[in-house]
């Protein structure tokens, strides 16, 4: 009697389902409606009327004009925080890059983004790599590449165009600068409103441009870098921390450098080429103590190393860990 009842009441909904949500019951699904819909007429728009007077943020394209665009135009950037000191455009000869305080796993979902919302199509988006690849045109195509800076919980962006055929890079300094402005204000404003993170690209953190090592018992600073940037970071870093370059000779890669007195310190402050932070490390260097910092390039990477010419040991690994505290 039980599985007689049973069956009924099982029979009963399986009906009203049918009833209520088939194809002849109360409420039909409505999935596959828009297959019978039709292309009305225009609205006739009566010419007394004004246009409203609002900023409009997806203009349409005259009608008459869509069958002579060669491509889709690229969505404008509305919002924009231009002078943000967080983000920058860097040069270094032909060599450009978006330099970025923020951790790289937190630069490549912005970085997707940018070109996923643009008028290019993405061929591959390696989060490990950091490397993003652009069709650009029939002949060649664009790559990115987010890697972690050479200062702690950075990013850099660069950008390069590539033949397809060839696969060699192509110079066009101007092209890429003139990319790479675009991007400026699109990480400035994605910043400033994103606070998340892409657990697919952790490994781009750990991938840091500067490290340090001890090789018989004195510090060495290892920079993922060509001698010329690593030149031009550490000399950008004496400046940054206050100490003065008596001398250079660049083709053996020694700065002959000393701290500065307070006087020059000062000098430095009042003309923007030192820190203005009065709670910084200060370097308790014996009077005249003077130094030689040599920048050696070694199987793709440069080394730099410091040695006091009295031998003082210890003031030369301050010197060395100030130094690389200035990194940039």
């Amino acid at each position: 009697m039980k599985r007689l009842n049973f069956s009924i009441i099982l029979t009963i909904l399986i009906t009203s389902c049918s009833m209520i949500g088939g194809q002849d019951g109360y409420f039909p699904e409505k999935k596959y409606d828009f297959l019978d819909e039709e292309v009305e007429e225009n609205i006739s728009i009566p010419n007394d009327l004004t246009k409203p007077n609002t900023e409009n943020h997806y203009p349409v394209n005259d009608p008459v004009d869509i069958d002579n665009l060669t491509r889709v135009p690229k969505p404008r950037q509305i919002f924009a925080s231009s002078g943000d000191s967080s983000v920058q455009l860097r040069r270094l000869g032909e060599l450009m890059w978006i330099y970025i305080e923020t951790l790289p796993s937190t630069s490549w979902p912005i970085s997707k983004n940018y070109w996923d919302t643009s008028i290019y199509d993405v061929v591959k988006a390696d989060p490990v790599t950091g490397e993003i690849d652009i069709d650009f045109d029939q002949n060649s195509k664009l790559q990115m590449r987010v890697e972690h800076g050479i200062k702690e919980a950075s990013t850099e962006i660069f950008l390069i165009k590539i033949n397809k055929f060839t696969n060699e890079i192509v110079s066009d300094p101007e092209f890429i600068q003139g990319e790479m402005e675009k991007m400026i204000d699109y990480y400035a404003d994605s910043l400033s409103n994103f606070s998340g993170t892409s657990l697919a690209a952790q490994n781009l953190n750990e991938m840091k441009k500067a490290k340090i090592f001890t090789e018989n018992g004195r510090t060495v600073i290892s920079l993922d870098l060509n001698f010329d940037r690593a030149w031009s970071s550490v000399s950008k870093a004496l400046n940054a921390a206050e100490i003065v370059t008596n001398d250079r000779d660049r083709s053996k890669g020694i700065f002959f450098v000393s701290y500065a007195k307070e006087e020059e310190r000062r000098f430095f402050k009042l003309f923007g080429g030192g820190s203005t932070n009065d709670d910084q490390q200060n370097l308790d260097f014996g009077e005249g103590s003077e130094f030689e910092i040599t920048i050696t390039q070694e199987n793709q990477k440069t080394f730099v190393r410091a040695k006091s010419k009295d031998g003082n040991i210890e003031e030369s690994e301050q010197l060395l860990s100030k130094i690389n505290e200035s990194l940039s």
